[in-house]
């Protein structure tokens, strides 16, 4: 990975009430951790001693958007030009089911186009993604 040329944003729905939205990042994060494990450094120790877990090697600013701008966004990233940036998306359907298989289930029998978007999260160029999510503001 080339820390220069590599950028990670969540853009997370704006609507959400604060504790939906720190659990859409933090879905989109552990997924999105899981994908490239090479994103977390290693662990830190500090002065004392202790120990401190690795975090992410590169700033992940998180932004936030509507449920139209999310929903172009993840038909933005579909087309050929961005197919090499990684994205991971959370929907309301995933927001709402208590497991798993229960996602699985649900998640046969809805159509994309039913769905509602959380968050989404994208990691890759910083140009590119720069291009896709640039005019956003920060969630705050």
């Amino acid at each position: 990975m080339d820390e220069e040329k590599s950028k990670c944003v969540m853009v997370i729905d704006a609507a959400l009430p604060a504790g939906m939205a720190a659990n859409t990042a933090a879905v989109l994060g552990v997924t999105l951790g899981q994908r490239h494990p090479e994103l977390v450094g290693p662990p830190v120790t500090d002065g004392s001693g202790s120990v401190h877990g690795g975090i992410i090697r590169i700033p992940v600013p998180v932004l936030k958007g509507d449920a139209a701008a999310l929903r172009a966004l993840r038909e933005q990233l579909a087309a050929p030009e961005y197919a090499e940036l990684e994205a991971v998306d959370f929907s309301d359907l995933a927001q709402s089911c208590r497991t798993y298989d229960e996602y699985l289930r649900r998640g046969a029998r809805v159509r994309e186009d039913a769905l509602s978007y959380r968050g989404i999260a994208v990691f890759g160029d910083r140009k590119k993604i720069s291009r896709l999510t640039g005019s956003l503001p920060l969630l705050r």
